[in-house]
C-alpha cells in the first residue's frame, strides 16, 4: 500500500536523523545525511504521485499512541498533493544543502534535525486521528525550532527562536481545542469518525476559527505572522527554504482538512472571515516586504503575501461551495492548490538565492550588495527567475495560478449573497495591488544585490557558489518554467485532490497538444496558454537581436559611462534599497506602519555628517503583542505573591478550589 511506503520513508528518515547523531562528527556526515535525505523524498514523492494517479486512498492502523486508539495514518488525494509539495521541497533542500552544508560552522546543530523535520512534515500530512495529528505537529515545531536556534550565538537568533516556539505553542494549543470540539463528548479521535457522526452547527463558527487561528498562525498569516520574519532569516538557507516553502504550506493543509474535510459544510458568512483574512494578508506582507533591507527577511514577508492569496483563494472555494456553485468552488480550489505547489517551487529557489549569496559574501544586507551579476551569473539567473515568477509574470508558474485566482474572483457575480459580491472583487483588487507591489519588490531586490556597481569588498570579492547549490536552483528555475508553460499537467494531476474538497474539478485540460490553451471553467471564459506565450517571448527576443545586430554601427566609441552627474564612479550615486522604496513607503507606510523621517542636517560650515533616521512600526506588535506582554507581566507580578504563602494558606486555597470545582460540577449537571 501507498501509505506503507509513505511510513516507510518516514521511518528511514527518523533512522537517518539518529545516525546524523552519532555521525556528524565524520568528514563524510554531510553528504551522506544530505544525500540520503534527497533519495528517501524521492522515494516519498514516487509515493505520492503513485496515490494522486490511481484516486484511491490506502489507510493503516499502528498499535501505538493511546492504547483505545492506535495511530492512524491515510493517504488520500488530498494528502498526496500535499506529500508532492513536502517531498519535491525535500529533495531541492538536501541537494542544495550537499554543499551549502559544508559551510556551517557547527553541522551537528543541523544535520540531526534536518531529516527529522521531513520526516514529521510527512507525519502531520498522513496523519488521519487527532492524537497523531498533533504529535507530528509538534514534532514538527520543535525540530524546525531546533534549526532555527542553530546558530545560537546571536542574540537575535535566539529571541527568534523564543518568539518562535511560544507562537508554535499558542497555534498548537488552538488545534487542541479545534479537535476537541470536533471529538465531542464521546473521545471520536479518528478523524473518519467526526467525518461519521458530524458537528453541531453552533460550534461550526468556533471550530473554523480556532483552526484559522492554530493554523493560520504557523503559515503566517496577518496578524499572526510575527514570528516568520525572524525565524526564518536566523535558520540555515536551506531550513529557511522549508520552512517557508514547505512548512507554511503543511498549515495550510492543517485548514484544508479540518475545515473542509472534517468540519462539513459551513455557512457562506465564515468564507467571508477567510477571503478577507486573506486578503489583508496579502496586503500587509508585500508592503512589509518592500520596507526591508534584508534580503532573507524580505523574503519571508514575502510568504505572507503568497499565503494570503492562497487563503482568498479558499475563501473564494469555501464560499461557492457553500451556494452549491460546484464549478466555480473547483476553480478557486484548484488555484489555491496550484499556488501553494507553486510557492514551494519559487521561494526555495530564492531562499537558495539569497543563501549562496550570504555564503559568498558573508552578507544580507542588500546594501551591502550589488554587481553579483558578474561574480555569480548563474547564481543571478535563477534568482532572476525566481523574482519573476513570485511577481507572476508570465510564462511562469507564479502567474499560471494567480491568473487562476482571478478568474475564480471574477466568477463572484454568480453569489446570490451581496456581501460576497462586494467582498469578493474587493479582495481582488487588493490582490492586483498585491502583485504589483511583489514587482516593485524584486526590481529591488534583484537590482540591488545584483546589477549595478559592489557595493563592499565582500561583494566585489564574491565567487560563484558550488555545484550542488546550482544544480538545486536551477533545476527549480526549470521547474518554475515548466509549470507555468504547461499549467494543464498540473491542474489534471490536482483534480482528483479538488474532487475530494468540492466534489467537482476543473475541465480536463488537453495535454496532446502543448499549445492548448488552459480552460478554468469552460471554452467560452478566457483562456492561457503557456506554451504559445513562451514561444512568443522566444521569437520576439530572437527577432530583437537579429534586428539589433543587422542595423546597429559597428564602429568602436569610448566615452566617459554616464555617472549621475559625479565625477568618480562611486557605489554611493547608484540607488539604495531605502531609496528605492521611498516613494511607496511614503504612500503606505505612514499610514500601515506609522513611519516616520527624521533628517539632521549640519550647518553650512559644519563639516560632519548628515544623518537619516527612519522608525517603522509593526501594527501587530502595537496593538496585540505588547498589550498582551504587558498583561502577562502585570498577572505575573501579582500572582508572584502565591510563592509566599503559609501552609495553612495553601491549604486553604485548595478547600476554596475544591469548593468551587464541586459547585460548577452541580450546575452543570
Amino acid at each position: 500500500m501507498i501509505v506503507v511506503g509513505v511510513l516507510s520513508c518516514v521511518a528511514a528518515l527518523t533512522a537517518l536523523a539518529c545516525l546524523a547523531v552519532s555521525a556528524n562528527q565524520k568528514r563524510q556526515a554531510n553528504t551522506l545525511i544530505y544525500g540520503a535525505s534527497a533519495a528517501i523524498c524521492g522515494v516519498g514523492l514516487a509515493c505520492a504521485l503513485a496515490a494522486l494517479y490511481s484516486g484511491a486512498a490506502s489507510t493503516v492502523i499502528l498499535p501505538l499512541g493511546l492504547p483505545w486508539l492506535g495511530m492512524h495514518f491515510r493517504v488520500d488525494a488530498l494528502a498526496a498533493a500535499f506529500l508532492c509539495v513536502v517531498n519535491v521541497g525535500g529533495v531541492a533542500a538536501s541537494v542544495f544543502a550537499l554543499g551549502y552544508g559544508r559551510h556551517e560552522a557547527a553541522p551537528q546543530r543541523v544535520l540531526p534535525f534536518f531529516p527529522a523535520f521531513l520526516a514529521a512534515m510527512n507525519l502531520v500530512v498522513i496523519a488521519d486521528d487527532a492524537f497523531t495529528f498533533l504529535l507530528s505537529w509538534e514534532l514538527m515545531s520543535l525540530m524546525s525550532w531546533a534549526l532555527v536556534i542553530s546558530h545560537d550565538r546571536t542574540a537575535e537568533n535566539m529571541r527568534a527562536g523564543l518568539i518562535y516556539i511560544v507562537m508554535a505553542s499558542f497555534g498548537t494549543l488552538a488545534l487542541l481545542l479545534a479537535f476537541g470540539i470536533l471529538a465531542g463528548p464521546d473521545g471520536l479521535y479518528a478523524f473518519s469518525s467526526m467525518r461519521a457522526h458530524g458537528l453541531n452547527s453552533n460550534y461550526t463558527m468556533i471550530v473554523m476559527l480556532l483552526t484559522l487561528i492554530g493554523a493560520g498562525s504557523k503559515a503566517g498569516i496577518f496578524p499572526l505572522h510575527t514570528w516568520l520574519p525572524l525565524a526564518h532569516p536566523a535558520a540555515p538557507s536551506h531550513a529557511s527554504a522549508l520552512m517557508s516553502g514547505v512548512m507554511t504550506k503543511v498549515a495550510v493543509y492543517a485548514f484544508i482538512r479540518i475545515v473542509f474535510d472534517l468540519l462539513g459544510p459551513i455557512d457562506w458568512r465564515l468564507a467571508m472571515i477567510v477571503i478577507g483574512v486573506g486578503a489583508v494578508t496579502a496586503l500587509m506582507g508585500v508592503l512589509y516586504a518592500l520596507m526591508q533591507h534584508d534580503l532573507k527577511r524580505l523574503l519571508a514577508y514575502h510568504t505572507v503575501e503568497n499565503i494570503g492569496i492562497i487563503f482568498v483563494g479558499l475563501g473564494l472555494a469555501l464560499a461557492f461551495r457553500a451556494n452549491g456553485l460546484a464549478a466555480a468552488a473547483a476553480l478557486a480550489a484548484t488555484a489555491a492548490l496550484f499556488h501553494v505547489f507553486n510557492h514551494s517551487l519559487f521561494k526555495s529557489l530564492l531562499f537558495f538565492g539569497a543563501g549562496a549569496v550570504q555564503t559568498a559574501t558573508g552578507e544580507r544586507d542588500m546594501d551591502h550588495l550589488g554587481g553579483l551579476i558578474h561574480t555569480m551569473p548563474r547564481t543571478a539567473i535563477a534568482f532572476l527567475v525566481g523574482a519573476a515568477a513570485i511577481s507572476a509574470l508570465p510564462p511562469l508558474n507564479g502567474f499560471a495560478s494567480e491568473w487562476l485566482t482571478f478568474q475564480a474572483v471574477f466568477l463572484s457575480s454568480t453569489f446570490p449573497q451581496w456581501g460576497l459580491r462586494l467582498l469578493a472583487p474587493a479582495a481582488g483588487a487588493l490582490l492586483a495591488l498585491s502583485a504589483a507591489l511583489a514587482a516593485a519588490c524584486f526590481v529591488k531586490a534583484f537590482g540591488i544585490s545584483f546589477l549595478g556597481r559592489a557595493r563592499s569588498n565582500a561583494a566585489q570579492n564574491a565567487k560563484e557558489t558550488d555545484k550542488a547549490s546550482l544544480t538545486a536552483m536551477l533545476g527549480l528555475a526549470a521547474a518554475c518554467g515548466f509549470a507555468g508553460i504547461f499549467p494543464g499537467l498540473f491542474t489534471n494531476l490536482l483534480a482528483p485532490a479538488t474532487q475530494f474538497l468540492t466534489t467537482s474539478r476543473m475541465p480536463v485540460q488537453a495535454m496532446a497538444a502543448p499549445w492548448t490553451p488552459l480552460l478554468p471553467v469552460a471554452a467560452s471564459h478566457n483562456s492561457y496558454s503557456g506554451f504559445v506565450i513562451a514561444t512568443c517571448l522566444v521569437i520576439a527576443t530572437a527577432l530583437t537581436a537579429s534586428v539589433v545586430r543587422a542595423f546597429a554601427n559597428n564602429a568602436t566609441r569610448r566615452s566617459a559611462a554616464w555617472d549621475c552627474g559625479y565625477p568618480e564612479a562611486s557605489p554611493t550615486t547608484q540607488y539604495t534599497a531605502g531609496s528605492f522604496a521611498q516613494p511607496i513607503r511614503r504612500v503606505f507606510a505612514t499610514i500601515a506602519f506609522r513611519a516616520r523621517e527624521q533628517v539632521t542636517m549640519p550647518a553650512p560650515t559644519d563639516t560632519g555628517a548628515a544623518q537619516f533616521l527612519l522608525t517603522l512600526r509593526d501594527p501587530a506588535w502595537d496593538f496585540l503583542y505588547t498589550p498582551i506582554g504587558r498583561s502577562v507581566d502585570f498577572l505575573a507580578d501579582h500572582f508572584n505573591r502565591f510563592q509566599f504563602l503559609t501552609i495553612r494558606r495553601y491549604l486553604g486555597l485548595v478547600f476554596l478550589t475544591l469548593v468551587f470545582l464541586l459547585t460548577v460540577l452541580v450546575l452543570w449537571a
